[in-house]
């Protein structure tokens, strides 16, 4: 099995930021993509920003110029720098990551972080 643990989501004024971490362990030979979704109140869970093994990144345009993505291959660990931070962008905040395991199939299973909670409020 392979769990994500997700940090960094809190409380901060319009304007200010955050950066949270998710960290994958457990059964893992290697891992694809990796990304964050987020979900607002009332509204489906949406992508935010995606980054490839090899550090790709792909952020939506509501993002872009404020968010950053990276990852530490090393630590099976995801970041989501947040500037600039709206009102907008409170909602719980998912990481996942695309999981090839010691089978030998190799198949890829996507697996989610239990979320945290980002709140921007004056």
């Amino acid at each position: 099995q392979v769990q994500l643990v997700e940090s960094g989501g809190g409380l901060v004024q319009p304007g200010g930021s955050l950066r949270l971490s998710c960290a994958a362990s457990g059964s893992i030979f290697s891992i694809n993509d990796m990304g964050w979704y987020r979900q607002a109140p009332g509204k489906q869970r949406e992508l935010v920003a995606s980054i490839s093994s090899d550090g790709n990144p792909n952020l939506v345009d509501s993002v872009k110029g404020r968010f950053a993505i990276s990852r530490d291959n090393a630590k099976n660990t995801v970041y989501l720098q947040m500037n600039s931070l709206k009102f907008e962008d409170t909602a719980v905040y998912y990481c996942n990551a695309d999981v090839r395991g010691w089978s030998e199939s190799g198949a890829i299973t996507r697996y989610w972080g239990q979320g945290t909670q980002v709140t921007v409020s004056s």
